[in-house]
């Protein structure tokens, strides 16, 4: 059975892999349309073949790139400013213009912490794809970039407060403070069976892997803690879209 089309919007190459690569893998397995759209980064930089790779393992189609700077790297965008810095009229747009090219059902992207980390990159990505969502299906919004379309569901990729108090020691760097959200918010994934796809695609991110950044600890991690920490993924289903809901959840 085919499952909703997705669009996921995530803030830097790889947080589409790590966060939501086990439900984009699994959409597209069912024959569904999945993409993603990238808020940092520039072609031309080495991170861009990395996210193309990862993506062709997911099967979510080429790179779609917002192209503004990661708040901590300016090369990441020569020229372009930081997405913290863009001016939120413009980001909103060009996330309004690739929703209603695209067309998905559902939307995912970080929650309001910006995920376990509480990236600032993460929380305005959060931030503008909630405006964007909501713009999409204004017709007198934007009208210039197609015509409006409402999506069914917008997913929150997260940590409930029980796995962030379990995993938040192997996924964090000593020191670091754990956000999450209260368990009865969230719905869980069981993404073990695509686990080697989903892996595939975060190791794709080659130069991640090799800073020891979290791609790189998942690479000479066990398989057995790579599967605890990567095998289950967590969506809290925000009220934007609540209305349109059907029966069914991510599970």
């Amino acid at each position: 059975m085919e499952l909703p089309s997705v669009l996921g919007v995530f803030a830097h190459p790889d947080d589409e892999s790590l966060s939501a690569g086990g439900l984009l893998a699994r959409h597209a397995e069912s024959g569904a349309r999945t993409g993603v759209v990238t808020a940092t980064w520039t072609e031309g930089t080495h991170r861009i073949p990395e996210l193309a790779r990862a993506l062709g393992e997911l099967r979510a189609g080429k790179p779609r790139l917002l192209g503004w700077a990661d708040a901590k790297v300016p090369d990441s965008a020569p020229g372009r400013a930081r997405l913290l810095d863009a001016p939120m009229e413009e980001s909103v747009a060009q996330l309004v213009g690739h929703l209603r090219e695209f067309r998905p059902e559902w939307v995912v992207t970080h929650d309001a912490y910006g995920g376990l980390t509480g990236h600032p990159d993460h929380r305005h990505t959060h931030r503008l794809t909630v405006l964007a969502v909501h713009a999409a299906a204004l017709p007198g919004l934007y009208p210039e970039l197609g015509d409006p379309w409402p999506i069914r569901r917008l997913l929150l990729a997260t940590h409930p407060h029980s796995a962030a108090a379990e995993l938040g020691h192997l996924l964090l760097r000593p020191g670091r403070t754990a956000y999450s959200v209260p368990d009865a918010t969230v719905e869980s994934l069981d993404v073990t069976p695509r686990l080697p796809r989903k892996l595939a695609a975060v190791f794709a991110h080659r130069s991640e892997v090799v800073r020891g950044a979290l791609p790189g600890r998942l690479a000479a991690a066990p398989p057995a803690v790579r599967e605890l920490l990567m095998g289950t993924e967590w969506y809290q289903p925000h009220p934007l879209a609540i209305e349109r809901r059907t029966a069914r959840g991510v599970c």
